[in-house]
């Protein structure tokens, strides 16, 4: 048997070792980031914002190194998908980057993982948190993941679940928290800021915030070295609701889906296999940014 020594100095069973760890990252969920100038380059506010989002993530990469993980993928998820210094990446983690990602947001997920985070993700369009949007903020207003308002989180939650992975880590403000909870509810969380509008926050010290990240990182590949349970709120077949801002954007979004679907007035509807589902959602986004 096959042993890892734990902070309390008890020894466990290494349960399902090796373990990789996908890190899926976005950028308005960052302790100090208020402010959608600090989210697009160019300029001296994104630019401090990307740093304070490589300081978050490396906290998360090197809690989980320090956890017993043996290996780190990071997508880049937010804008241009491209926010990340390579060579200043923790733990020689592989970087997934750029536009054009078949599986956008979890582009690099994959059957080996042991354990999903989520770093830096904002709440869901519908609510008060902080720059809160959800995948498009020109076309969607709100998404219902298995009957639950849900964010990035939720929705990106179902992939996850589709190849049976759990979230073990998401840090954002208390909203993404809040939603993500039903979802994921054994999921580690770092409330790293506190929404006060959609453009202020009361913001952890990132020196404190990274503390936390790194603590967490560190507990959620530890319970998933345990065997710890993942209880499974996404099952088959998964429900998605994504209400559009208007009805035309709900019939183009119906002709993109590619799995039966329904639409009323502005709401499309849709049950199906996870992977299905996620994928539908990805087609809806991919159709509502279209220009034609």
């Amino acid at each position: 048997m096959s042993l890892v020594q734990l902070n309390s100095g008890q020894e466990t069973e290494r349960k399902g070792w090796p373990v990789k760890v996908y890190l899926s990252c976005g950028m308005e969920g960052v302790a100090g980031v208020v402010d959608s100038k600090q989210c697009s380059g160019p300029g001296a506010e994104y630019d401090q914002a990307r740093e304070l989002l490589l300081g978050e993530v490396n906290a998360a990469i090197e809690g989980a190194l320090a956890g017993g993980a043996t290996s780190i993928v990071v997508n880049d998820a937010h804008g241009g998908m491209n926010n990340l210094d390579p060579v200043r990446l923790a733990g020689e983690a592989t970087y997934v980057s750029g536009r054009g990602k078949p599986h956008s947001m979890m582009e690099g997920l994959s059957e080996d993982v042991g354990v999903v985070f989520f770093v830096a993700y904002p709440a869901s369009a519908v609510s008060p948190g902080v720059l809160a949007h959800t995948y498009n903020p020109d076309a969607i207003d709100e998404v219902r993941v298995m009957g639950r308002v849900s964010g990035a989180a939720g929705i990106n939650a179902i992939a996850a679940a589709a190849h049976d992975i759990p979230v073990g880590l998401a840090t954002g403000d208390q909203y993404v928290h809040s939603e993500l909870l039903p979802l994921c509810p054994a999921a580690e969380y770092v409330e790293v800021k506190r929404s006060i509008s959609r453009t202020s926050a009361e913001n952890l010290h990132p020196t404190v915030a990274r503390n936390e990240i790194r603590a967490a990182a560190e507990r959620a590949v530890l319970n998933t070295l345990r065997g710890r349970p993942w209880p499974r709120t996404i099952i088959e077949p998964a429900d998605l609701q994504v209400d559009l801002r208007t009805r035309d954007l709900a019939e183009r979004a119906l002709k993109a889906v590619r799995i039966p679907a329904q639409v009323s007035n502005k709401s499309l509807r849709t049950r199906a296999s996870r992977m299905d589902v996620f994928q539908a959602f990805l087609d809806i986004v991919a159709e509502t940014r279209r220009v034609d």
